[in-house]
């Protein structure tokens, strides 16, 4: 149970506890709020102080694997029963209990994948990195925020475009990518199941951004929020996208197609990489020959597929 702080003659400094607020971070929003509340009062010992190098890499431990677990399950449970088509687990590449073992395997990951992503967050929250507190410190006001975030999306981008296509490299892909790879039809549960040094290194473009880079601490969180949604709905199997932004934005239907044929449109948000390394495809599923089309092939065929929607939404 937790316990109520009760303030004492021998411990006058036991509660409240002065705050001390952190150098520019964005862990540093979270770890504040959480030791305002709940660990500096209830949890911690008096006597270890909140700027303690070692309370501080606890804590963030703790955080950090809460909050994966919270986006991961929350957003990929509304994925899974609001967006995602479960006509696609008729599929014959869809594997057996494949959703338990994508959800067992991602919670097997996370804690492995949080240990160097705390290292980084600590480096943030003892100040290292180039994040700032107010809009003033912006150099250019509201627009820098807004070119910051372009910028961000941009630079991860191509970052884990490199990174993902070097995972795919004989000599790494099999020990460290293929894991992912084992699910041909995903769901939007396949989205956090890598390999800890996979989930990792494709992961390292967002945290090396703000150490290069100027970036508002709250926008660094929204943002941060941002790629792991969308890491879940480029696996949720809802191939709509914009007509003119088909060959633009790298969304569901093209991430499909890398899952099936793995040489392919390796980029997170764009094509431009894609294009750029002589990697992309354009989808199969806009060309009539995706994943629900194929389902659509073998009922007209009456290979014993239950009847379902005919295809896909693409737009």
């Amino acid at each position: 149970m937790l316990r109520t702080p009760q303030p004492t003659e021998a411990t006058p400094h036991r509660w409240p506890v002065p705050h001390r607020p952190r150098p520019g971070a964005t862990m540093d929003l979270v770890l504040d709020a959480a030791d305002r509340h709940l660990l500096t009062p209830y949890v911690y010992p008096a006597g270890w102080g909140e700027a303690e190098p070692c309370r501080q890499l606890l804590s963030l431990f703790v955080i950090t694997n809460l909050g994966a677990l919270v986006l991961y399950l929350l957003f990929g449970t509304l994925s899974y029963y609001f967006i995602f088509d479960h006509e696609l687990k008729k599929h014959p590449q869809f594997l057996e209990n494949q959703v338990r073992r994508e959800i067992a395997y991602a919670l097997r990951s996370l804690p492995w994948i949080s240990v160097p992503t705390v290292a980084l967050f600590f480096a943030e929250v003892r100040g290292y990195s180039k994040l700032y507190d107010n809009i003033e410190d912006s150099p250019y006001g509201w627009l820098g925020v807004f070119l910051s975030m372009l910028s961000f999306l941009f630079f991860t981008d191509m970052g884990i475009y490199w990174i993902h296509r070097a995972l795919h490299h004989k000599l790494l892909y099999k020990r460290f990518h293929k894991p992912h790879h084992l699910w041909k039809i995903a769901t939007p549960f396949a989205s956090h199941a890598f390999h800890p040094v996979d989930g990792f290194m494709q992961s390292l473009p967002y945290h090396i951004y703000p150490f290069l880079f100027p970036l508002h601490k709250v926008t660094y969180l929204g943002l941060y929020i941002f790629v792991n949604v969308w890491t879940i709905s480029i696996h949720d199997g809802d191939y709509r996208v914009p007509r003119l932004l088909r060959h633009v934005i790298n969304g569901s239907a093209h991430h499909t197609d890398h899952h099936l044929y793995f040489d392919y449109n390796y980029g997170q948000y764009f094509t431009l990489w894609d294009k750029i390394g002589g990697s992309y495809k354009s989808p199969t599923a806009f060309e009539g020959r995706g994943p629900h089309d194929y389902l659509r092939k073998l009922r007209e065929k009456g290979l014993g597929v239950p009847n379902g929607p005919p295809a896909a939404k693409t737009e």
